[in-house]
């Protein structure tokens, strides 16, 4: 049996928000089974607590934002994507700002305090969405589509007119440790040329080298380079993980992108969702054997019950 999980005991974390540029505390308490991922807005007292859930998706400009008014919750998909890569379905998380702090621009400093903390199993089982039949999104030449398969596995293909990325392609196959190991610690990157522009939209306040791979028009400017030569696609897959996190289940099928964004991954939660008879939710006692096992947390993550 795979059961549902939450975290040991609370974590606090204090960081920056990469495009607010303001200081944010994140608190992480456990929730029970069947709670879902909560988010609530500390500072502002009227502020209710939201579920993750792909359809109150608001603003999709550079990262994905819970609701749309002066409480939302901005830059999610990282957090959301350490949730997924360590199988954890229930936790209450309060911010004292308006977006969750970006740390180091990847999911790694997410995944090392949740580790840090421990993982709780609770009592139900976990539940999956199996995807039944294709689905498929497009817009401007970009698109995303998913169908059937076994486990998650994410084709992620990115194009970028830059000589150090170029085409990027990358197929990833769920597991919580190749998470941890292959994906976790790939940041966000953007363009040196951009900053301007995006601070003119009120985006990358607090971005910073500590924060995000940064190119100028030819190389990583970065003085610790790149992590691993395929990190720029890396990360695309981890935020396709944080952004369809928002389906509300552990998910079996295949998911294949083309120049995709956190947009159109939305785009494709809705319709799936709107799409009744392209999946079922099932128990992960019902899938196979290898499937469950991928879902397994490694052994040096410790896991109380």
């Amino acid at each position: 049996m795979i059961y549902q999980r939450t975290i040991a005991k609370e974590i606090t974390i204090t960081g920056i928000g990469i495009h607010s540029g303001k200081k944010v505390t994140l608190k992480m308490y456990p929730a029970e089974a069947d709670t879902g991922i909560m988010f609530r807005r500390s500072d502002i007292p009227s502020s209710k607590a939201v579920k993750a859930d792909a359809r109150i998706v608001g603003p999709t400009d550079n990262n994905t934002t819970l609701g749309s008014g002066h409480d939302a919750i901005h830059t999610v998909e990282h957090l959301l994507s350490a949730f997924y890569g360590l199988g954890i379905d229930n936790v209450y998380c309060e911010l004292n700002g308006p977006e969750v702090p970006i740390m180091d621009g990847s999911s790694a400093s997410f995944v090392f305090v949740l580790k840090e903390a421990g993982v709780e199993n609770l009592s139900k089982s976990k539940k999956f969405m199996v995807i039944l039949e294709p689905v498929r999104v497009e817009k401007n030449g970009t698109w995303a589509m998913i169908e059937p398969a076994k486990n998650l596995i994410i084709d992620s293909t990115i194009v970028f007119a830059h000589p150090t990325i170029n085409t990027q392609k990358e197929t990833f196959e769920f597991s919580c440790e190749n998470y941890i190991q292959a994906i976790s610690r790939a940041r966000t990157f953007g363009m040196l040329r951009d900053v301007d522009i995006l601070k003119r939209r009120g985006l990358v306040k607090g971005g910073s080298l500590d924060n995000a791979i940064v190119l100028d028009d030819y190389k990583v400017i970065n003085p610790e380079g790149l992590r691993f030569k395929e990190e720029f696609v890396k990360h695309k897959i981890l935020d396709t993980i944080g952004d369809i996190s928002l389906l509300g289940h552990k998910l079996a099928g295949k998911i294949t992108t083309y120049k995709s964004g956190h947009y159109l991954h939305n785009v494709l939660c809705r319709k799936i969702l709107d799409t009744p008879s392209s999946y079922e939710i099932v128990s992960a006692s019902s899938l196979a054997p290898e499937v469950r096992e991928a879902h397994r947390l490694p052994q040096f993550i410790a896991v109380t019950n």
